[in-house]
């Protein structure tokens, strides 16, 4: 009796034990299957990046180039684009909140890069992005080449461009901030000389206060992907799949002319 006891509670702890990691697990799963019983496509979207994905603190509605690819997966997942949540992501956070399980895609801006890759895997280049300059109307500033180590440069948290400019300009420091936002407006309270991010961004900045332009071309590649947790391969094809039908369709073409104001490149 005493050792089918031992044998009975052993087997109970076991299957509490199970059960625990069941449910610390259920939030991590957000595979292809995961989404589909749960009935909703949550992914992460910047709130702060006018083009891309931008809240109306009016209406709370959350706007963008990124939005509308978005609704495209979902409607791809369940025909249907309103089984969508978005949920706010930033340059810092958005990689975490993934692994965490918190968002089921990164769709925010995001450059592939070797690095992420470590960390995330990357559907095919969905917008093609490079890095350039915002200043003030009238600045001296013209280009790269007029940046030095002394030159007052902001930049966001977590986002390439601060590695990049600085691999640029020998010496140079950054001022860096937790979102678009915020240091556009640092820029604009004279906290500093440029902003530097990729051009896609800026032309947004520069849309809504006419002040400011960007200038000097751009200096790097920006590839954005979309970005799914590693091993998510069914969840991914779907991503590709429904870029691939966007860009035969005309409608890829159609989202990028509503919010960049011209037409996308013929590669």
């Amino acid at each position: 009796m005493k050792k089918n006891h031992v044998l009975s509670l052993g087997t109970t702890v076991m299957l509490t034990l199970t059960l625990v990691l069941s449910g610390c697990n259920a939030k991590d799963s957000s595979g292809l299957k995961d989404i589909k019983d749960r009935g909703k496509l949550v992914v992460g979207v910047k709130y702060d990046t006018k083009l891309f994905g931008l809240k109306d603190t009016a209406s709370g509605k959350v706007d963008g180039f990124d939005i509308d690819m978005s609704k495209a997966i979902a409607k791809k997942i369940f025909g249907d684009e309103n089984k969508l949540e978005l949920k706010e992501v930033t340059s810092k956070t958005r990689i975490p909140l993934l692994n965490n399980g918190d968002i089921d895609l990164i769709i925010a801006t995001m450059t592939i890069t070797d690095e992420r890759k470590k960390q995330v895997d990357f559907s095919n280049v969905y917008f093609k992005a490079g890095q350039s300059l915002l200043v003030k109307q009238g600045s001296k500033i013209k280009g790269l080449a007029d940046i030095t180590k002394d030159t007052r440069v902001i930049g966001v948290k977590g986002a390439t461009s601060i590695k990049n400019i600085e691999d640029k300009v020998s010496g140079l420091s950054v001022l860096q901030f937790e979102n678009y936002q915020e240091a556009f407006t640092a820029l604009k309270a004279g906290k500093g000389d440029v902003l530097t991010t990729d051009n896609a961004i800026l032309y947004g900045m520069s849309k809504q206060d006419p002040g400011y332009t960007v200038v000097g071309g751009t200096f790097t590649d920006e590839p954005y992907g979309i970005a799914a947790k590693k091993g998510n391969t069914d969840l991914l094809q779907v991503v590709n799949d429904t870029i691939s039908e966007l860009k035969d369709n005309g409608q890829y073409a159609a989202i990028y002319e509503k919010w960049i104001g011209e037409k996308p490149s013929a590669d």
